[in-house]
């Protein structure tokens, strides 16, 4: 038999919270800080979970150049149609944009956040855009 896990992505940063507050508001979620004020949890109203700990020796990483590999990013997936939106709303948060030479594989765009951490934005065929899916909620 299996022990229940839950399955956390860990960023670490100086400023955890400041980071938390960042992709709370990203994905529409909530900065969750806990007992541990190293340690703040993010959630979001579609089962993400995000955690931002404290590294009191924090350097952002340096992807992507060439000698440095991509050893985990957060992608973010949305409508195709909603990709402008997004890069507005996580720009506007904070969020600046990663010079690769064009859209990544699929059509992604790569960001770094606040703290340096490399994520992207992804269209996803199976998401509808915004205005598409508060419509069809609406329709009897």
């Amino acid at each position: 038999m299996t022990t229940p896990k839950v399955p956390v992505l860990v960023l670490d940063a100086a400023e955890p919270l400041e980071l938390a507050e960042f992709y709370a508001a990203l994905l529409g979620g909530e900065a969750r800080p806990g007992a541990d004020p190293d340690l703040v949890e993010v959630h979001s109203p579609h089962g993400v979970r995000v955690a931002i700990r404290r590294d009191h020796g924090y350097a952002p990483p340096s992807w992507p150049r060439p000698e440095d590999s991509l050893q985990a990013h957060l992608c973010i997936f949305v409508a195709g149609t909603d990709l402008d939106a997004a890069e507005r709303e996580a720009v506007g948060l904070g969020a600046m944009p990663v010079d690769s030479g064009g859209p990544g594989p699929r059509g992604a765009r790569l960001f770094a956040d606040p703290a340096g951490h490399t994520f992207s934005l992804e269209p996803s065929p199976a998401l509808r855009a915004a205005g598409a899916a508060d419509a069809a909620v609406q329709a009897p």
